[in-house]
């Protein structure tokens, strides 16, 4: 009996993949070997704020496909272009930088994408006897989806992949894998840093759910062994994370010089036309001075990137990081705490303090 071929849905979304971003490889599984196909538009992705389940409808047009079937059609692509990446060590305005980046015509912009997330996870058990993925296996998918993330429209110039937090620690892979590739890696120091994250309604449970990887990889960085997370108040869990990412951080400036450049958004706020003329001019697209004479007038540095539909201006981005100071200045102080501690033991945590002026 001949073998099944893919359904018509299936069969009609894998022929247009090599052509358009128009079909989209949204999630990614590893245990079942098959990728998630939906279709979007330009329209679409300039909405999404995110491309996890968020950006999916009841009308969302799409189907499960093998990763072989995926792999043999991304092998066909014609609509390559090249292919950058923000990082950042959280909340510190890598969307709102993506939305500006939108706004030159020239780059599609890949919002958080979910098999990004799916790769880092999948990275770190490599070589271990849990993974399911050998180092060759691990590589061959991760060229897939940089061929299909390298996808775009016919203005488009180049594709800008917007990575999660803690999906910065696959900035080196993918920066070995694709040797053009560029990429800023977005930050604050430290005090800022603890300011906006506990002034989040959410800030406590998004800080536990992400600390136990986190606490994995500082771990490995430093060497020496840390105090339990169990042990730490809100604000150190705070501090934890901004130096995990910081960490990160180094790694691509140090690994990949003058292809990685670490930006402050504080700074950036303070210098929206010359900064976004540093990021423009590093991802390699032409000069727009009429763009950038204008910038300051963006309706995005009026609004929240995540969520557009509410107002959110300097202005009061000010205002909340001062509120979040009075009301958290007890957890900032303990997390700023910590962080000395942890500079006075480890020489590494010490530069890292120093170098971004926390």
């Amino acid at each position: 009996m001949m073998p099944e071929g893919p359904r018509p849905i299936a069969a009609e979304l894998l022929t247009r993949l090599p052509n358009s971003p128009d079909v989209y490889p949204q999630k990614l599984d590893f245990v079942r070997e098959m990728a998630l196909l939906v279709q979007l538009n330009a329209a679409a992705y300039r909405t999404a704020s995110f491309l996890d389940d968020r950006v999916l409808t009841p009308t969302t047009k799409g189907t499960w496909v093998s990763a072989g079937l995926i792999a043999e059609a991304a092998r066909r692509v014609q609509c390559g272009r090249p292919l950058n990446f923000i990082f950042h060590t959280g909340h510190v305005g890598s969307t709102l930088v993506s939305r500006l980046l939108d706004e030159t015509g020239l780059v599609l912009s890949l919002r958080e994408p979910m098999p990004l997330r799916t790769f880092a996870n999948a990275r770190d058990v490599l070589g271990k006897p849990d993974s399911l993925l050998s180092q060759a296996e691990f590589d061959a998918a991760l060229d897939v989806f940089i061929r299909l993330w390298s996808r775009g429209y016919e203005p488009t110039r180049c594709v800008v992949v917007k990575a999660t937090s803690s999906a910065g620690r696959m900035a080196a892979p993918l920066l070995r894998r694709q040797q053009n590739a560029r990429a800023i890696y977005l930050n604050l120091q430290a005090e800022p840093f603890l300011a906006a994250l506990l002034g989040g309604a959410n800030s406590a449970q998004d800080l536990r759910g992400h600390s136990p990887e986190r606490m994995r990889r500082l771990q490995s960085f430093v060497g020496e062994p840390l105090t339990p997370l169990h042990q730490l108040s809100i604000g150190e869990v705070a501090a934890l994370s901004w130096l995990t990412e910081s960490f990160n951080q180094r790694e691509a400036v140090k690994g990949f010089p003058g292809r990685v450049v670490a930006l402050d958004f504080d700074r950036f706020l303070s210098a929206v036309p010359a900064t976004m003329a540093q990021i423009i001019a590093h991802f390699g697209l032409p000069h727009d001075a009429r763009f950038l004479e204008t910038i300051e007038q963006s309706p995005a540095l009026t609004r929240y990137a995540k969520a557009p539909e509410h107002a959110y201006s300097r202005q009061l981005r000010a205002q909340v990081m001062a509120d979040s100071r009075q009301r958290n200045g007890e957890e900032i102080a303990k997390g700023m705490a910590w962080l000395e501690r942890a500079a006075r033991a480890n020489a590494a945590v010490d530069e890292i303090l120093r170098s971004t002026g926390a």
